[in-house]
């Protein structure tokens, strides 16, 4: 027989494609706090007691701006590089199911609720009557890991994962492991993740007509055509991703492998030409899933996979406004979803998710809960 001709990707090449992989607003904000930490590097800024966030100089200056600055802003290499290692597998799933926009308002949600919980624990533990602690007012915490560790605990809750220690394992393991770590930062993170998954920010989450009418906006047209943009109401536009997804493990990025999987894609990989035919241009890689050859796909994994044959086999549109009967379809068949007995927030996830097929958000939904 005729030899396979062994194919060998450089590592140039399997970087670029790993970075084309990322969503948009999570590519975004790696490259926003990349960017900051090499030009504080550049110019020599090291001030960080005038950007982190300080519980005493937010209450007493009223200096709002610290819930924000000191999340994009990190004091070491390691430390930036840390928290954008974990932030790309968790952003990458969660706005592969969210969506672009929604993702975005997730995080400021999460850094404004993270930093008003920081604030409130800090202050009741330094002046309680039984056991003061003045200092911790006046501890400063910068970096991006109080919202990786929200975001730890809402994946952990849409994957339908009972056991929910994961977070909690990591807080104490950090602690032990690292200097200088924000316990009250990274708890108020775990905090604020349970608050949304048990539906007390719900007052506070507008609807799917409030995303698709940003994506409508003409100011945001050249984003929304942008490679790896998520539409809120399911599927991607222009630069059509990956869908990849495993259930069946663990579903923390620093537990379960997705992490330690984004490492080993930037290695060469040897594969032979019977692999790549058929291969769809649009789709770099084959879009299959990352857990055990033969294996039967879960609920979660069937999804993803109707919903990469169903946008495969449409052409690209030329414009991804949201029109307004699909918001209202949208609207009706979640209305359904919350009246049998499915919670509202984990409904509207699994419908965008489906991308608006009712059966298959069913699925996602008894798959979570099985």
């Amino acid at each position: 027989m005729r030899p396979n001709i062994i194919t060998e990707a450089g590592i140039p090449t399997r970087l670029n494609q790993w970075w084309s992989s990322i969503p948009f607003v999570t590519s975004g904000v790696v490259l926003i706090c990349g960017t900051i930490y090499l030009l504080c590097l550049l110019i020599g800024y090291d001030s960080y007691a005038e950007i982190c966030f300080l519980p005493s100089a937010v209450a007493s200056r009223f200096q709002v701006y610290r819930f924000y600055t000191s999340v994009l802003f990190h004091g070491s290499l390691l430390h930036v590089l840390f928290n954008m290692l974990a932030l790309v597998p968790l952003g990458t799933e969660l706005e592969r199911i969210m969506g672009s926009v929604r993702l975005l308002f997730l995080m400021f949600l999460l850094a404004t609720t993270n930093a008003i919980l920081h604030l409130t624990i800090a202050f009741l533990v330094a002046y309680n009557p039984l056991y003061p602690a003045p200092y911790i007012v006046h501890e400063c915490s910068i970096g991006f890991s109080g919202v990786i560790f929200s975001m730890i605990v809402i994946e952990t809750s849409l994957s339908g994962v009972q056991s929910r220690r994961y977070a909690w394992i990591l807080l104490v393991l950090f602690q032990f492991l690292a200097s200088n770590v924000s316990l009250l930062g990274h708890l108020c993170g775990i905090l604020s993740g349970f608050a949304y998954t048990y539906g007390l920010f719900n007052f506070l989450l507008p609807g799917p007509s409030f995303y698709s009418k940003i994506e409508g906006l003409s100011v945001l047209s050249v984003c929304v055509r942008r490679p790896g943009f998520i539409l809120c109401t399911g599927g991607a536009t222009y630069g059509q991703l990956p869908t990849y997804s495993n259930t069946s493990a663990a579903p923390s990025a620093l537990i379960n492998g997705n992490f330690l999987r984004n490492i080993s894609s930037w290695m060469p990989s040897r594969q032979t030409p019977t692999a790549q035919e058929g291969e769809d241009p649009r789709f770099p890689g084959r879009a299959r899933t990352l857990g055990a050859a033969g294996t039967e796909p879960t609920g979660r994994e069937a999804s993803a996979h109707l919903h990469a044959r169903h946008t495969a086999a449409n052409t690209v549109r030329a414009d991804a406004t949201v029109t307004a009967d699909q918001v209202d379809t949208f609207d009706e068949e979640l209305k359904k979803l919350v009246a049998m007995g499915f919670e509202k927030t984990q409904a509207e996830v699994a419908l965008a998710a489906a991308d608006g097929d009712p059966n298959v958000a069913i699925e996602i939904l008894m798959s979570q809960q099985g």
